[in-house]
């Protein structure tokens, strides 16, 4: 979910304590969850915060770390593959059971939440959440591995890197189309005319709510508005007002998964230099959607 919808942090009851002290270069054979943790800590640039959801949400923080893979959201088939690929260790920018916070008291008895941790505890697996500090790296992890994989980091604003200036104007249609492409996007959704001209276009990452997304859309410097997912009865509702009203505006809805995917894919490459021990991979979540 992306910083600009979720403006308070929450308490991660199940992260580690940041005063936790572990050797700086362990072997590779002792190498555990912890160091791996503490480590990331001590790269991310920004002081650990107390009120954070990041954090490990099941596993021991003493599991000897084998490999490490990164992924969007860490469901049950990521968690397969990543076994299956010799890592027990996956970072997760989203949850692994079904919130934010990683609540599961009501799930407790749920037969799908005790499946998938049965799965992780069989296979001695670890779930790290890196939801919180990652946007707060700078550059924004997410943010920074979204513009790379568009190619759009050199149209990004020096002081908004969510904000694109397009020197040439492009189709509305034509924007659709390559974020479907590069991204490959089964599902995109789109909102405006397709022949509207586009020139400057902001994005949400990820999740974004009816505040700020109104606001974004409502810029005047602002054609389109890029998002992974919104409420309909909110922004979208919004949006399709304002382009009654006469307004030159568009929407488009790329999918939670894919608006943040490739920002996962930079996290395996910031970690590598510092986690030299073990094979660290992306392994990307899959689209959930199809259509006909």
């Amino acid at each position: 979910m992306d910083n600009y919808s979720r403006r308070t942090f929450l308490y991660g009851s199940l992260g580690l304590a940041a005063t936790a002290a572990f050797p700086q270069v362990p072997t590779s054979s002792s190498l555990t969850a912890a160091q791996v943790v503490e480590r990331i800590k001590a790269n991310v640039g920004i002081p650990w915060r107390e009120k954070t959801v990041d954090g490990i949400i099941v596993g021991s923080p003493d599991t000897p770390v084998h490999g490490i893979a990164t992924t969007m959201m860490a469901t049950l088939d990521v968690m397969q593959r990543a076994t299956a690929a010799g890592k027990n260790m996956v970072i997760t920018h989203e949850p692994t059971f079904y919130s934010h916070q990683d609540t599961i008291d009501e799930l407790k008895d749920d037969e799908t939440y005790k499946y998938k941790l049965d799965f992780i505890r069989k296979n001695n697996m670890v779930s790290f959440h890196f939801h919180d500090h990652w946007h707060g790296h700078k550059p924004d992890g997410i943010a920074y591995g979204m513009s790379r994989e568009l190619g759009w980091e050199k149209f990004a604003d020096a002081q908004n890197p969510r904000l694109y200036a397009f020197p040439n104007a492009v189709t509305l249609q034509h924007l659709a189309k390559e974020l479907k492409s590069k991204l490959k996007i089964r599902t995109i959704r789109v909102l405006g005319d397709p022949h509207l001209s586009i020139r400057h276009a902001i994005a949400s990452w990820g999740y974004v709510s009816q505040f700020p997304g109104i606001p974004l859309l409502a810029r005047p410097d602002v054609d389109v508005l890029i998002c992974g997912e919104t409420r309909e009865w909110e922004v979208v509702e919004y949006a399709q007002d304002m382009i009654s009203s006469g307004k030159k505006k568009a929407l488009i809805v790329l999918g939670h998964v894919l608006s943040e995917q490739s920002g996962m894919r930079y996290c395996a490459e910031w970690l590598k230099p510092f986690i030299p021990e073990v094979p660290i991979e992306f392994v990307p979540a899959d689209e959930p959607f199809w259509t006909t």
